[in-house]
């Protein structure tokens, strides 16, 4: 490590946060110091510590520590997205994106090591026995930042996957991951067709389009969910609700669960008003034939499997 003049540091690197507020980590650097230095290349140029650099300079600094590393091009670029994905203040779509990039570039650093296509995705434990450059860019990524080796996976597939317009409607905040990781499914072409449409629909309507599109092809696919009568939202929502209540009050049945709590007597009025309104809710719409028939049948078992649950709650970075 080394001091040099703030002003004799060249920033031009991609990756550097040098554009975000910096008051809290001045407030720091005021009380405690620089705690890591600069990260610097024998041209001086910044490879990592962007937001310290900001802060450092808009404090007046002249001097400041500097470590200065000899890499080869690839490698200080994974420097810089190595810093990048332990940040908070990325985008959900910026962490995707170095996430994709950083996996490319150690695939081709370390040939030896377990390549993305081939890492086990039910194993949810770390590689740690092995040496580092043996072990896949998921893994060592999942030990960093914490996130699951499933969700670190899935983000990369978003980047890598997703056609241009996606990509653009993800970074608006127009789509979510769960719709994403749908339309991913799609070649190119057919996302570029599907996306715009994409937007007003849940992940759960884009997952019924996209297996439709073997049939009928991604034009008829569209079509045919155009033209579809659409659940309102109020009646989306009650239908996640109830496919969840089904599986709770079917496991309350079938172990017999009696509530002993002081609040036994407000939970059960509150379900009697909820049976009320879902009565109401029936009538309302005419379903006597459906209310008759789940009236006669006993609890199906198939209330209990997972796999009923409709869950849109995919976890983004």
């Amino acid at each position: 490590m080394q001091t040099m003049n703030i002003n004799e540091i060249v920033v031009s690197n991609k990756y550097l946060r040098t554009n975000t507020n910096v008051d809290k980590l001045k407030k720091s650097i005021e009380t405690v110091g620089l705690i890591n230095p600069l990260i610097i290349n024998d041209n001086n140029e910044l490879i990592a510590g962007g937001r310290r650099y900001t802060a450092m300079k808009e404090l007046g600094f002249d001097e400041v520590s500097v470590f200065k590393v000899s890499k080869n091009s690839l490698e200080q670029e994974l420097i810089s997205i190595d810093e990048n994905l332990v940040r908070k203040d990325l985008t959900k779509v910026e962490f995707e994106q170095c996430l994709n990039r950083g996996r490319e570039i150690y695939e081709e650093l370390f040939p030896t090591a377990k390549k993305f296509d081939d890492e086990d995705m039910d194993k949810a434990e770390l590689d740690t026995e092995l040496p580092n450059e043996q072990r896949s860019f998921i893994d060592l990524t999942a030990e960093k930042t914490g996130l699951s080796k499933k969700v670190i996976k899935s983000a990369i597939d978003r980047d890598s996957k997703s056609s241009k317009k996606v990509k653009d409607l993800r970074a608006s905040g127009e789509l979510n991951a769960s719709q994403a990781n749908e339309i991913i499914k799609l070649q190119d072409e057919d996302q570029e067709k599907l996306a715009d449409i994409a937007v007003s629909k849940s992940a759960k309507e884009i997952k019924d389009i996209v297996k439709s599109v073997s049939q009928y092809g991604i034009d008829g696919a569209i079509e045919k969910a155009m033209n579809e009568p659409g659940l309102t939202t109020e009646y989306k929502s009650s239908a996640n609700l109830a496919t969840r209540l089904n599986k709770l009050f079917g496991k309350i049945l079938l172990e017999e669960v009696v509530c002993q709590h002081e609040d036994k007597e407000k939970i059960l009025k509150s379900l009697a008003t909820l049976r009320s309104q879902i009565d109401q809710v029936i009538s309302l719409n005419h379903d006597y034939k459906a209310l008759d028939s789940a009236l006669d049948n006993n609890i199906d078992s198939s209330i209990l499997n997972d796999e009923n649950i409709e869950n849109d709650d995919t976890i983004e970075i």
